[in-house]
């Protein structure tokens, strides 16, 4: 059945109906100096097919040899998701043709995987932590990348003509791959975003990965199937593949939800297939009927022994792991004095680095959650970024919060002098210099003021005099004025006390 976006179901009726199961497979570039089977190197952004060799162009002849650092990293990620590593395992040959694949068939592992059965439990934003099972998670290589030319959608149907560039062929992969994803109900999307966005910070951390989904480093298919309820039967899924954002993610779980419901309430089955998502609709749109396992025909690679990690490397990669995201938060978090709360902000604006990196340059935990979580927030909203986006620094948020502590610019001015970094104007200093914000400080300009305020408001003296100290205020405003912003307000409230105190 073709199921057309007027045909969805709303979303809460579908999930107050049905219950979703999913099932999620990242991929990971592993960062690697060179390819998983040979010496070429494992760069982005060469030249179309410059960063080969003839194992990774599948050329007659060629053998693969086994790249040691990406079995290293293979488990330092299975360790990190609480997995058991295989004392022994192996690699296996997973045949398909398509043109990216140049040996017509890719080098994987299948019933033997470096890491399984683990666990990674992921905090949602309200603090809620979902535990997500780990099925597996083992090592492959990528295969290249087909670009197709002409048409409307960048896809092979209708296109023109492809051009295949086999500079990713081979680069190290670690594949994850959960066990059905029960009991998340209408938090589906969520759970799915947060799951990924997990994995991805503990990639960087581990530093396995650079982790830039716009890069395609990291990857995940998502499965998606409903069911009448939690105790019936699994449903037929659809797997949509490649989505490389986590907005995308969540988007794409939620039409599949809606759609499959729509097939569901029409007496229809829903089909077996892979879908692609499209970015500007929203959508995913039908691929190709979902293989199985057994169409990928696997056998033991012939060409490389099994893989046998000693338990004692095992363990020293444990002892050398880092303080893994989710330790290093509550230590943070901890140490900054943040609310739960507070820091689960922070944590959902994708701040926590940048704010570490801030109070590095010499901010107070609580000025550097003001700006990033405040002013900058909002500005990063306004225009649709990201706050890594912005074109501000930690650095420069610490040289802004410097020249507050230092009394040279007072917070409204701060502002003014985060508009013009912004805006290019230069640093913090720079800009105070340029547009003249540093706060007045000689005594007699202010004085100058405050004997006119006084002058235009002859019956604040009296009032003053006579314990009602409210006037005081609008004496304060109209210096303030005056001065454009740039007294020290309390400097101001002393000397208006002086000056009526004199007479």
């Amino acid at each position: 059945m073709t199921t057309t976006l007027t045909d969805l179901v709303p979303y809460e009726d579908a999930t107050a109906r049905y219950d979703t199961v999913l099932g999620i497979e990242v991929h990971v570039e592993l960062g690697t100096r060179t390819k998983m089977f040979c010496p070429a190197p494992a760069v982005f952004g060469e030249e179309a097919n410059t960063s080969v060799s003839p194992v990774s162009l599948g050329l007659p002849g060629s053998l693969p040899v086994v790249n040691s650092a990406a079995v290293e990293f293979a488990i330092r990620i299975g360790l990190a998701l609480n997995c058991q590593i295989a004392e022994t395992c192996r690699f296996a040959r997973k045949n398909y043709f398509y043109p990216d694949v140049p040996k017509n068939y890719q080098i994987s592992q299948f019933d033997e995987p470096i890491a399984f059965d683990g666990w990674l439990d992921v905090e949602l934003e309200d603090g809620t932590v979902f535990r997500v099972e780990i099925e597996r998670a083992h090592m492959e290589e990528d295969a290249g990348k087909n670009t197709h030319v002409g048409g409307a959608t960048g896809r092979i149907h209708g296109a023109e003509y492809s051009l295949v560039d086999y500079n990713r062929a081979g680069i190290p992969l670690v594949e994850i791959v959960t066990r059905p994803i029960e009991g998340a109900g209408d938090r589906a999307p969520e759970v799915a975003r947060a799951y990924v966005q997990t994995l991805r910070d503990l990639f960087r951390a581990l530093e396995v990965s650079e982790a830039r989904m716009e890069r395609g480093n990291v990857r995940a298919d998502i499965n998606v199937s409903l069911r009448p309820a939690p105790e019936s039967p699994l449903g037929t899924r659809t797997e949509t593949k490649n989505v490389n954002s986590f907005r995308s993610i969540e988007r794409a779980v939620r039409f599949e939800v809606s759609r499959q419901a729509a097939v569901l309430d029409a007496g229809q089955k829903v089909t077996q297939e892979t879908r692609h998502f499209h970015e500007d609709t929203g959508q995913t749109t039908s691929g190709r009927i979902k293989s199985d396992a057994d169409d990928y025909r696997y056998f033991p690679e012939p060409d490389l022994v099994p893989i046998a990690p000693s338990r004692e490397w095992v363990e020293e990669i444990r002892a050398s792991l880092p303080e893994l995201p989710a330790a290093r938060r509550r230590r943070l978090q901890g140490e900054w004095g943040f609310a739960d709360a507070e820091m689960r902000d922070v944590i959902n604006a994708g701040a926590v680095e940048i704010i570490e990196a801030t109070i590095a340059a010499g901010a107070a935990p609580a000025a550097a959650r003001k700006w990033w979580m405040g002013e900058l927030a909002r500005t990063a909203n306004q225009q649709g970024l990201s706050l890594e986006e912005l074109p501000v620094t930690p650095a420069q948020v610490g040289e802004l919060q410097a020249l507050v502590d230092a009394g040279r610019i007072n917070d409204k001015l701060a502002r003014q002098v985060l508009e013009g970094v912004l805006a290019g104007e230069g640093s913090p200093e720079e800009v105070v210099v340029a547009r003249g914000l540093e706060v007045v400080s000689d005594d007699g300009p202010l004085l100058a003021a405050i004997d006119e305020a006084l002058a235009a408001q002859p019956d604040v003296a009296e009032k003053v005099r006579g314990g009602n100290l409210g006037p005081v205020g609008a004496i304060i405003g109209a210096v303030m004025k005056a001065t454009r912003g740039q007294a020290d307000a309390a400097r101001v409230r002393e000397l208006v006390l002086e000056r009526v105190a004199q007479g």
